[in-house]
């Protein structure tokens, strides 16, 4: 029954080095199952400085989830080391004292670099198509014995760095994707290990990526740049406490890859027979007399700033599972699950044999379907040298895909299972939410949620992986927050990207959040719109309700107020201006394939509803963060507000005349009925709807979140748990049945026949309307915050549909809540545990009587409980 500390963590870092904050808050989470234990009290020792000498800070507090640093702030490049103590209440073990664990910055400000500049080749750069990925070098000696090493590294497109022929850290795509304009993000790595006492070479590869590359939908190119670039200082600390430091200027020294391009829509073309003439180029002892020399770059636009989430990294291998031959005899490999990455492949063959990989995610008749992709190549190719088996992976690309079209494999080598792997890619963010259930079709369809969940958050939260398009769009960021929180600890990568929301916010005054973000191009008009514009009000309260973060709830609460008071165009009453364009129910099943918009739900109907809502959670966002007066300014708004809405939209009956699943189930889930009789009524309505409907979904981007919980709170969860469990398109499961191992833009991206929906706009790797997963954890799996940041929980499992049981498990920022349920002949079991410093509500199904507990584990027994 014991209590101790499993993890202690600064601000929202998984690794906390060279982070931004100087006084980083501190949490720490608990294991272990003793009954009722609640933290009344905790200790922080911190050490400090070159003496090792450590002090230690108590506090009567309750408070174990992001609280202050206890010290002075931390310099620029400072090193501390903290471990916490926690002490429960009166007659309360309290924990050991956990692990040390290290925080340490980063570079401040620019006189932290040490007047180190961004250089390129001083050559011509390509401009109208792609560039040719360069090489940088330097070598340089260190006289003394080494203490620590740290590299501070970013590129003017994409870059990877090694010293003395070996590879720095294990990022991928790194740094990554942001408003380069706004922040431009630098990595720091330990690189103690790999500098020696002597002569040293550091090397680093730069490739486009997003800054210089394609990308958008007007074939843009040289975006935020033209021309290839990196900005580094390594700094070399020495025993006695001088440093040795090599930054970028002059004296680098600059070559060509044998990446030939490497382009994120269209792949990578490597030549491995260039390989001989830079062997060994980032080692001290090559000869580089051959270089071109550099030259300096202006510095970049944006705030050179850390990473707030995680970078991106390869988190698995696929193993091949066919290998197939088309009707037109092309070779073809089935990975068995759509994934975004690339291919790691061993090969051997004549040099001058040219292979290439196209990727994609289905196969139509038996080939590669590639019309879904546009544009964009999505092939890699490698040039052999010939001297033996070769082991190659592209760099500077990505690619959405499950299957592969192999051309050009040399005759003299066996094309094998062994031959290709799948590199898994995403940014790393820990996995917290798990759900199995006794359905395989709907454990099918939650794996594909997180599949889509994985391929898309790459730096930001994009809408596809596939295709010419590949952008950060904002609708179904908003429409897919709270499954995305649940599923992974999202904190750090959200506060990222909603700083680049904030950014492209203020252009030219607009207060108008893009349709995706980062704008391309930069220049791009912002055109108003609900649901997705919405995310500035509706993505920071779901950051709030998930983890708790009153600082960053409060850093993000001006765009949400902007939004509200002036990006949004108004009518006289205080609506939506009914000239303004809008997406709406954006794919509803019965929207025109070439027309998404055009939904059976007006689109300023949905527009008004979710004004009303986000008008009501600003007032409450004011509320939380102790500013009356201005919630209260919010709720009068929501109050005029909600009754323009229905002088708008209702009928004299209280109805609406647009009778669709979204219309109601809005209106319901966003209260929006003049009376509790009307809502009752609207629910009947509702019911009926879907019935009339076969249980099929009626719901586009804007409807699917709201329409399992609107059915929640009239008691249907059975209408809703027929709709979930329904396999005739278009369902959830539909997608499963026809083979999906990721969730798919359109309900029918796959039509039944097999084809794909030749809109021009099919993807079969987008997450939006995998949002539905947030009510199968909260009602499925009965794990829901009843308190921000899961302080108090809700335990309220409801059974339904065919599903005789359920297991959900989330890891919060307290420790792990777990929930087991069972439908068996005595009734219904239900165990659950509770993480040490938390309390959790817990209510049986057909119960209106709840029980609240403390941390511990629980079982609960109702021998009456009869599946309906």
């Amino acid at each position: 029954m014991a209590v101790s500390i499993s993890q202690v963590t600064f601000e929202h870092h998984r690794q906390a080095l060279g982070i931004a904050e100087t006084k980083p808050r501190i949490s720490w989470r608990f294991a272990g199952n003793a009954s009722e234990w609640e933290q009344s009290a905790y200790e922080l020792e911190v050490r400090r400085g070159s003496d090792g000498d450590s002090h230690t800070y108590s506090q009567d507090s309750p408070e174990s989830v992001l609280v202050p640093w206890p010290e002075d702030p931390l310099s620029a490049t400072e090193q501390a080391s903290v471990r916490a103590r926690a002490h429960g209440g009166a007659d309360q073990a309290s924990t050991p004292w956990s692990d040390w664990v290290t925080v340490e910055t980063g570079l401040l400000d620019s006189d932290d670099w040490s007047g180190a500049v961004p250089i390129a080749a001083d050559n011509e750069t390509e401009r109208d198509k792609p560039k040719r990925p360069t090489l940088f070098r330097k070598a340089f000696d260190v006289e003394s014995e080494i203490a620590s090493a740290r590299l501070y590294i970013t590129a003017l497109g994409l870059y990877e760095a090694e010293i003395n022929g070996n590879r720095v850290g294990d990022q991928v795509l790194s740094p990554g994707w942001q408003s380069y304009n706004n922040r431009h993000v630098y990595d720091t790595y330990d690189v103690t290990d790999l500098v020696k006492d002597g002569d040293n070479a550091i090397g680093v590869t730069v490739g486009e990526g997003w800054y210089v590359g394609r990308i958008g939908f007007d074939y843009s190119r040289n975006v935020w740049g033209d021309t290839l670039g990196v900005l580094a200082l390594l700094k070399v600390t020495l025993q006695d406490g001088s440093s040795v430091q090599v930054k970028t200027d002059l004296s680098w020294q600059a070559s060509s890859s044998p990446i030939l391009t490497s382009d994120i829509y269209d792949g990578e073309q490597y030549d491995s027979r260039v390989e001989a003439g830079v062997d060994g180029w980032s080692t001290p002892s090559f000869d580089a007399s051959d270089w071109i020399s550099v030259k300096e770059l202006d510095p970049p636009k944006g705030e050179l700033i850390p990473l707030d989430g995680e970078p991106i990294r390869k988190t698995e291998e696929i193993s091949a599972k066919e290998i197939l031959k088309s009707a037109s005899n092309k070779t073809l490999v089935d990975f068995g699950q759509n994934l975004v990455g690339w291919l790691h492949v061993t090969v051997e063959g004549p040099a001058g044999t040219n292979v290439t990989f196209h990727h994609a995610e289905v196969l139509v008749d038996g080939e590669l379907a590639l019309g879904p992709l546009r544009t964009a190549r999505q092939a890699d190719s490698i040039i052999l040298h010939g001297n033996g088996v070769q082991s190659w992976e592209p760099r500077f690309t990505y690619h959405g895909f499950r299957f592969v079209q192999v051309d050009g494999w040399p005759e003299e080598t066996e094309l094998t299972l062994d031959s290709l792997k799948a590199i898994v890619v995403h940014s790393d963010m820990e996995q917290t939410g798990w759900l199995e259930t006794s359905n395989e079709l709907l454990n099918q369809f939650h794996a594909n949620v997180r599949w889509s969940m994985k391929g898309n958050f790459l730096s930001v939260p994009t809408d596809c992986p596939q295709r010419d398009e590949r952008l950060g769009w904002t609708g179904d960021a908003h429409a897919f927050g709270p499954t995305a929180n649940y599923l992974y600890n999202t904190a750090g990568f959200w506060r990222g990207w909603h700083r680049d929301v904030w950014s492209e916010m203020q252009r030219n005054g607009s207060m108008i959040p893009p349709e995706y973000i980062p704008m391309v191009p930069t220049d791009g008009a912002s055109n108003p719109t609900a649901v997705w514009g919405d995310v500035a009000v509706g993505n920071p309260w779901n950051l709030y309700q998930a983890f708790g973060d009153l600082v960053m709830l409060e850093e993000q609460y001006p765009q949400a107020q902007a939004w509200i008071d002036t990006g949004i165009p108004r009518n006289d009453a205080g609506l939506w201006n009914r000239s303004s364009f809008q997406f709406g129910d954006w794919l509803d099943p019965k929207s025109p394939p070439a027309d998404p918009g055009q939904a059976t739900t007006a689109s300023h109907l949905v527009a008004d509803a979710y004004l009303v809502r986000m008008t009501q959670i600003l007032s409450e966002a004011a509320l939380t963060l102790g500013d009356n007066t201005l919630s209260e300014k919010y709720l009068s708004q929501h109050a005029d507000l909600r009754t323009q809405f229905q002088g708008s939209w209702l009928n004299s009956t209280g109805e609406f005349e647009n009778r669709t699943q979204t219309a109601y189930a809005l209106a319901i889930s966003f209260n929006l009925f003049p009376t509790p009789e009307k809502r009752a009524s609207a629910g009947e309505i509702l019911r009926t709807i879907i019935a009339d409907n076969d249980y099929l979904v009626g719901t586009g981007f804007a409807g699917t979140p709201q329409l399992g919980f609107a059915l929640r709170d009239l008691n249907a969860t059975d209408d809703f748990y027929a709709m979930l469990l329904q396999t005739k398109v278009p369902s959830w499961l539909y997608q499963v049945v026809m083979n999906a191992t990721t969730t798919w833009e359109r309900w029918d991206s796959l039509l039944p026949d097999g084809t794909t929906n030749d809109s021009g706009m099919t993807s079969f790797n987008h997450y939006a309307f995998g949002a539905v997963a947030d009510w199968m954890h909260q009602v499925i799996g009965g794990l829901a915050p009843a308190a921000p940041g899961w302080k108090k929980i809700a335990i309220v499992p409801i059974p339904g549909g065919d599903i005789t049981s359920a297991e959900a498990k989330f890891v919060s920022p307290y420790g792990e809540v777990a929930s087991r349920w069972e439908v068996a002949d005595d009734g219904f079991h239900l165990e659950i545990s509770v993480p040490p410093n938390t309390r959790a509500t817990v209510t049986l199904p057909n119960s209106d009587e709840s029980t609240e507990v403390g941390s511990g584990s629980y079982e609960f027994h109702d021998p009456d409980y009869k599946m309906s």
